[in-house]
Formats: structure tokens, sequence, C-alpha cells
């Protein structure tokens, strides 16, 4: 199977050696998304609210990209610098994903690039 690079310019451009995403037949592989604004390149405004939800938008443009949707990932990985905003990862995570739900991890990091609070990646199935 071949492979294909996915790039939009709805999300943050790549700040190291990574694509946005690559797709090896109907997979999809997310790199981690950063609450990143894709116009500014900045973190954007705002509490933690608004940094999980840009993450959300970035990856969703991603996947849209791929030819895909939220509604087909089937991993997500969720990167926090405090556990404690597990609870809003979860009642904003309702807002864009509806059940069955992905599977997923949450995982406590001591930091994440530019100094974000949150960070999270994903694999999706494209029909799945």
């Amino acid at each position: 199977m071949s492979r294909e690079i996915i790039s939009t310019d709805r999300a943050p451009q790549a700040i190291g050696t990574y694509s946005q995403a690559v797709k090896v037949g109907d997979t999809v592989y997310l790199s981690g998304q950063i609450p990143l604004d894709p116009a500014t390149m900045e973190l954007v405004d705002g509490d933690i609210e608004a940094a999980i939800r840009r993450v959300f938008d970035n990856l969703s443009a991603v996947a849209e990209a791929a030819g895909g949707s939220l509604a087909e990932v089937v991993k997500l990985n969720v990167f926090l610098t405090d556990l404690g905003h597990f609870p809003t990862v979860n009642r904003i995570m309702a807002e864009y994903f509806s059940e069955p739900y992905p599977a997923r991890a949450a995982i406590g990091v001591a930091a994440l690039p530019k100094g974000a609070e949150v960070e999270m990646d994903a694999v999706l199935v494209l029909g799945a």
C-alpha cells in the first residue's frame, strides 16, 4: 500500500519534522495537535476550554482534509500537563464525538511544545 501525506491550511502547519497526517489505505494517522490558531501559529487566547476546543477543531480539519471526520476516529490520545483538566476534556469531547466513543488514553506529561497545556493525536479509519 502506498502512503499519502495529508496537509491542510485549516490546521496549523507542522512545527517540526512531521506531516499533519499520513494516510495508508483507509487508515489515517493524525499527528499531535496543540491549540495553535492556524492563521497566526500562536497558542489561542483563553482558558483550557478554549485550548481543548482548538485542538479538536485542528484535528477535525486534518481529518476532513483526509476525506474523513472525527466520527471515524478509532483511537484518541490526550496529553495534559495537568490531569485535573481531564473532566473538562470529557465534557468538551462529548460535544465533538457521539457514542460509540473511540478508544482513548489520557496521559499526564511534564511539558508540551510551545508551553501548551493540551495535545491530542488520533487514528481514524475512513468509512468506520
